[in-house]
């Protein structure tokens, strides 16, 4: 199944981070890394007294279903050095690993939304999404391209082809 899991750092060196997240997603059982995004810094979601994030995008084919794919992009997150505790949804982070889209699915549980329900309002899901897979469609969303110029790529760097 073509997946594309989203990932993000703003501490300890997030490039490193991010490179980090990526070397071990390729040690996923029944998981090929097949694509990666360049890398692009951008400001924040929520509040602004934390560093720039680092975000990029990565495409994969899996076996795993969902719920399983979730749990060891956790697994992978805890292994990195991500402390998750109530009332930091918008904090800093060394990683942030998200299933941003899973195929075709659609599917609202708790703890997991597919498509995420924030690709078309965050460009820097958005255009590290369209570098991979510009004909996407997000199943329910739109197409990855037109959904990126609609939002624009205002406070985004790219920094790394």
């Amino acid at each position: 199944m073509p997946v594309y899991v989203g990932l993000g750092s703003n501490l300890d060196d997030p490039e490193r981070q991010v490179q980090r997240a990526l070397d071990r997603l390729q040690e996923l059982p029944h998981t090929r890394l097949v694509a990666v995004s360049g890398l692009y810094r951008t400001p924040p979601m929520g509040p602004q007294d934390q560093p720039d994030y680092v975000n990029a995008v990565a495409g994969l084919l899996t076996r795993q279903a969902p719920e399983e794919l979730l749990l060891l992009l956790q697994k992978l997150e805890r292994s990195l050095g991500r402390v998750r505790s109530e009332g930091d949804r918008w904090g800093p982070r060394v990683i942030d690993l998200d299933i941003l889209v899973y195929g075709n699915v659609q599917q609202s549980m708790p703890g997991l939304s597919l498509p995420h329900p924030g690709i078309s309002e965050r460009n820097f899901v958005l255009f590290p999404l369209r570098d991979i897979a510009p004909s996407l469609t997000v199943p329910g969303q739109g197409f990855v391209t037109g959904l990126a110029n609609q939002l624009g790529d205002t406070d985004m760097l790219r920094i790394e082809a």
